[in-house]
């Protein structure tokens, strides 16, 4: 990154996530790392957690950077950024990860010429196992997304989509840990119920999601193909699976996908 300076307009979780990968990877430090909350109880956390700079001046982070994070909730975007928006950099690269403003939206608070980059990554940036997607207007150019990519794939993955495709992407990438969270404590609790340990069911059913995804990930094979090679004809698995069907398992997962899509474009049924 050749130390430049990377501030966070946010010091939330996720804006830890992404800190916390960064510094783990060692892509950047923490003497060239800023982050901003709205609290001092928050600051003094930054501080004592990730050892970075923290703040509650919100221009003054800005000021500062070569690369800046808008790391806060889409509803805050109309008060922080007039506030910031003359105090950034002529050529500072901006990395907005709020769900539902539009990089037209965002350039238009804005009201001058940005170089923009908008992402949607998920908290196992914390683990170093991150998916995000990336678009970006016409003001980035290659190096500048290159770049920030590196930032991305240095706590995980990420992939270069549309921005069409941004909306979609929460639902299937950006807010779904929430719903493996689910399945996973779900599973285990299946597995308490016939009398594994609690902490055994959770080792048990997280390191075979793990497991199994990296078999999606490393083998290259289709979902439904792997999943067939475990359903041995009248076994346990495949009548694990027509029980899942018969509950709706999918169908429950797709609504997920539509709800996710429908609040970030303010769709009301």
């Amino acid at each position: 990154m050749n130390k430049k300076m990377i501030s966070f307009i946010g010091g939330g979780n996720m804006a830890t996530a992404i800190i916390s990968g960064i510094l783990s990877s060692g892509l950047s430090d923490s003497d060239h790392i800023c982050a901003t909350a709205a609290h001092e109880s928050s600051v003094i956390r930054l501080k004592e957690t990730l050892h970075i700079e923290a703040t509650t001046d919100n221009k003054a982070a800005a000021q500062k950077a070569d690369i800046l994070f808008l790391a806060i909730k889409p509803n805050m975007f109309h008060k922080v950024i007039p506030e910031i928006r003359h105090a950034v950099k002529e050529n500072a690269i901006i990395v907005s990860i709020a769900a539902g403003q539009t990089i037209e939206r965002i350039e238009e608070i804005f009201e001058n010429s940005i170089k923009l980059v908008r992402v949607m990554p998920n908290t196992p940036a914390m683990v170093g196992a991150a998916m995000s997607a990336i678009c970006c207007n016409d003001a980035v150019t290659d190096e500048d997304l290159a770049e920030i990519q590196a930032i991305f794939n240095s706590f995980g993955k990420s992939e270069v989509v549309s921005e069409s495709m941004i909306d979609t992407v929460i639902g299937v990438s950006g807010s779904s840990p929430a719903y493996v969270y689910m399945f996973i404590e779900a599973l285990a609790d299946g597995a308490v119920k016939y009398g594994i340990p609690r902490k055994d069911a959770y080792k048990l059913v997280a390191q075979t999601v793990l497991g199994s995804a990296k078999m999606v990930l490393e083998t290259g094979e289709h979902p439904g193909k792997l999943k067939d090679n475990v359903c041995s004809p009248g076994g346990t698995t495949i009548k694990g699976v027509a029980a899942l069907e018969e509950n709706g398992f999918r169908n429950a997962l797709i609504k997920a996908t539509d709800a996710c899509f429908e609040a970030c474009n303010g769709v009301k049924k």
